[in-house]
């Protein structure tokens, strides 16, 4: 298998695009991302996105943004994989070229939510649970954390205002990212009389929703050369892992097995340990998520993820940054673009490009995107060459 490298991204900024189709988010981000590059055509498109179906009434996405995008002729695919569908379409880029079958692969995750009713958005998402055995009794996502939420709480003694720091941090980053929904910093106090959506989630525990999209172009490494202020970024690990869908079903329901299984590969694939890990940038689609990741991930003991937000250890000066450009929470989460945000961030990271957060000598960076509430979980680690 080759070694595979990013050549170029592009993103949009994350809001209430109303003026702007699904697909003209979609090209600005590839249209970014060929420009970054200094590439005009590529062997294949990969397009994460989960709702355009329901919500667009749109499927057939990856030839419809391949012509739109003047590339007609040119192999495309849509890969849903609920919220993590962003990072899967990459995953599967990346497979694609390392593979040798591709040698220019661009993935494009995409996102329009807004423009549907806020009941009709929730519905949508509650799909990527267990339609039989979690939807059928009324549970929302925000339910499903809640409960999760709940039990660890109970488990390991902590209060609901010990999980504030990781909004307070996110939201902080944000601020510095021109693309990030919310740029705004929040106070413990703002934090502590946020409305409850459903105990104890209140919203400023929730990533807010948004329209968006965010690209990649993958070429074969041997190809990239290093230039002044745009160093070869490598993909170092990658992998993938699932779980039960419904939460019920699971061993341990306040462990994130995907995540440790997805974790550990992309470790052992880029031979480093979470100790080499310069920052994270995790699926803290819920401040509840955040926690669990960084335990199941090697950051933090088991039920005691809130003590690294609580002793500062995940800023941008601290032992393992996260949400470095907001995260989900401050940037916003247009459900199948996530993933690639994320790894736009990283490279961002990697590159030097991101100003008052951006870590000094960051050579080693992971991301990670949560499908469901733990099903699926993808995994990658990327570096510096």
């Amino acid at each position: 298998m080759r070694k595979v490298a990013i050549l170029g991204i592009g993103q949009t900024p994350v809001g209430e695009h109303w003026n702007k189709s699904m697909l003209e988010l979609a090209g600005e981000a590839i249209f970014g991302a060929l420009q970054d590059s200094g590439v005009e055509t590529v062997d294949a498109i990969f397009v994460g996105n989960m709702l355009s179906g329901i919500l667009e009434k749109q499927e057939h996405l990856g030839t419809l943004i391949a012509d739109w995008v003047g590339m007609r002729g040119t192999e495309a695919v849509k890969i849903e994989s609920a919220c993590s569908s962003g990072a899967v379409a990459f995953r599967n880029g990346l497979i694609a070229v390392a593979s040798g079958e591709i040698d220019k692969a661009l993935v494009v995750g995409v996102e329009k939510m807004t423009d549907s009713l806020p009941g009709t958005t929730t519905a949508a998402l509650a799909t990527a649970a267990d339609a039989d055995w979690e939807i059928i009794h009324g549970l929302s996502f925000v339910g499903l954390n809640a409960l999760i939420m709940q039990r660890y709480m109970f488990e390991y003694g902590w209060k609901h205002e010990d999980f504030a720091s990781f909004s307070i941090n996110a939201h902080a980053n944000g601020v510095h990212n021109p693309n990030a929904r919310f740029r705004a910093p929040i106070s413990k106090e703002q934090y502590l009389k946020a409305h409850i959506i459903a105990s104890p989630i209140s919203i400023l525990d929730s990533s807010p929703i948004g329209d968006g999209a965010a690209a990649a172009l993958l070429v074969p490494a041997d190809r990239v050369f290093s230039i002044e202020g745009k160093p070869k970024i490598i993909i170092a690990g990658s992998a993938s892992a699932t779980d039960s869908l419904a939460v019920h079903d699971r061993k341990d329901p306040l462990w994130l097995s995907a995540a440790e299984i997805s974790a550990k590969k992309a470790y052992n694939q880029a031979g480093v340990t979470p100790d080499n890990i310069d920052f994270f940038e995790l699926h803290d689609a819920f401040s509840i998520m955040a926690a669990l990741s960084l335990e199941a991930c090697g950051f933090a003991e088991r039920g005691q993820g809130p003590r690294l937000a609580l002793d500062d250890e995940i800023t941008i000066q601290g032992r393992i940054p996260v949400a470095t450009r907001g995260g989900l929470k401050a940037r916003g989460h247009p459900i199948g673009a996530t993933g690639m945000y994320q790894i736009v961030e990283v490279v961002q990271q990697l590159r030097g490009e991101c100003g008052e957060t951006q870590i000094a000598g960051a050579k080693i960076g992971m991301a990670q995107n949560i499908g469901g509430s733990g099903a699926t979980i993808a995994t990658h680690i990327l570096r510096v060459e």
